[in-house]
């Protein structure tokens, strides 16, 4: 379904953020296939350019290597152009990370934390943070302490059980058309699109 989007975006770059388990890489897929954009995953990159997984990066360089790690593979793929880009959870706790996400629309992807569970026990976590006995714990305190950052971006795109990628995309092609004028993208000074 071409909604449009693709072409109004101008070639501006779609950066999904949010937690783990809140459907990034598979809405962005689909996003991208639908508005005609390429398709890019951060931690993906990341691994192929360091030649070793990430669990594997943070067990021998420890988190703030992997997020100066991360923060490089970010800036590489904000220098290109019609993307869709998922990120990593926690992109948005490096305040420099801002500048290149800022490049294009940010649309937050806001998960409940209940569901978030749900989805990572039926897909049992590989995550680094999450390899302990209490990740439940972990996921529920990640959440609350990323919630503030996450809701920096431009768009808010609330998510609940048994939305499907094409209803997202339809409610967020609708937010979009919203934020962009026609000729540029639209900065709201103060506010985000929700």
């Amino acid at each position: 379904m071409d909604d449009g989007i693709g072409a109004k975006l101008q070639g501006s770059n779609v950066f999904l953020v949010g937690m783990m388990g809140a459907g990034k890489s598979t809405l962005g897929k689909y996003l991208a296939h639908r508005w005609g954009y390429g398709y890019v995953d951060t931690d993906a990159v990341l691994e192929q350019w360091a030649g070793r997984a990430i669990a594997e990066l943070f067990a021998t360089e420890g988190e703030p290597a992997f997020r100066q790690r991360e923060q490089r593979v970010l800036a590489e793929v904000a220098a290109c152009v019609r993307l869709v880009v998922s990120t990593g959870g926690g992109i948005v706790t490096q305040p420099l990370n801002w500048m290149y996400l800022r490049d294009g629309v940010v649309v937050w992807l806001d998960v409940p934390v209940d569901l978030l569970l749900t989805r990572l026990r039926r897909d049992p976590p590989k995550r680094p943070l999450l390899q302990r006995s209490d990740w439940e714990q972990v996921v529920g305190d990640l959440w609350r302490e990323r919630r503030e950052r996450y809701a920096q971006a431009d768009i808010h795109l609330p998510i609940t059980d048994g939305d499907t990628p094409e209803i997202i995309g339809d409610r967020l092609g609708a937010l979009l058309h919203e934020h962009l004028d026609p000729g540029r993208l639209r900065r709201e000074p103060h506010g985000r699109v929700e």
